[in-house]
């Protein structure tokens, strides 16, 4: 189940999720264009990995190549803009240009950058607290685009969201609410990283840094949120 629009127009023009969009895409070609070792280099280096901010040691067979190029913590910053792969942007970028500009408008545009930031050290954070000692990078958007999902979750329940659902070759585009496919996708994260625990070392996907993402942005959208500062499209009674 894979959203692809949502029917919730704004009347403001989302400036800072279309140049977070492009400078994470810039970011990222430039990194990828230097080849496959440049990028291991670079997400080791600016990624953030939780052991060199906890100083945890945990026993592994894992080689990790030269640690962080900044202070530790910066990285809790610079992981924000990494991508590992062509895939792993995409999808990103997708899910904060469908929910990204209704939230934007309802903070703002420097309210909801300093929003956007903010998730992503919390859900930065909740993967390191979960696993201080792992030797592998965190890197991506997702952390900061779940605390978009969170707020948009909060205040645009019953906006109604398309997405291309497919089994097998049943293949179909169908309308639900965000509560239901917010809440789906939430249910999954809590669901893959309660699987994850007690897993040997093998990277993935940081599950966790979802659910503390999403969380952040339900508790901050009630901060920087302002009541009744844009009109937005609801269909009243459409919950599924």
């Amino acid at each position: 189940m894979i959203p692809i629009k949502d029917e919730n127009p704004t009347y403001n023009v989302p400036f800072v999720t279309i140049i977070l969009i492009g400078i994470n895409i810039l970011i990222f070609v430039l990194i990828w264009i230097q080849g496959p070792e440049a990028m291991q280099r670079i997400m080791f280096r600016f990624g953030t990995i939780p052991k060199e901010i906890t100083g945890v040691q945990k026993f592994s067979l894992f080689q990790a190549p030269p640690g962080p190029a900044v202070p530790p913590v910066f990285t809790l910053l610079t992981s924000m803009f990494l991508h590992g792969g062509w895939f792993h942007l995409l999808g990103n970028m997708l899910y904060l240009w469908i929910f990204g500009d209704n939230v934007e408008a309802l903070m703002g545009h420097g309210r909801f950058l300093t929003f956007y930031l903010l998730c992503g050290l919390a859900a930065t954070l909740s993967h390191v607290l979960i696993l201080p000692g792992d030797p592998f990078p965190m890197v991506g958007a997702s952390g900061a685009i779940s605390g978009v999902l969170g707020a948009y979750f909060i205040r645009f329940p019953r906006a109604r969201v398309y997405v291309l659902f497919f089994f097998f070759f049943f293949i179909r585009i169908v309308p639900v609410s965000a509560l239901f496919v917010l809440g789906i996708w939430f249910f999954i994260q809590v669901f893959s990283g309660l699987g994850s625990l007690g897993a040997s070392d093998a990277g993935g996907v940081a599950w966790f840094a979802h659910i503390g993402g999403f969380v952040a942005g339900m508790i901050l959208v009630l901060v920087f949120g302002k009541k009744g500062r844009v009109r937005v499209y609801r269909r009243n009674g459409w919950w599924w």
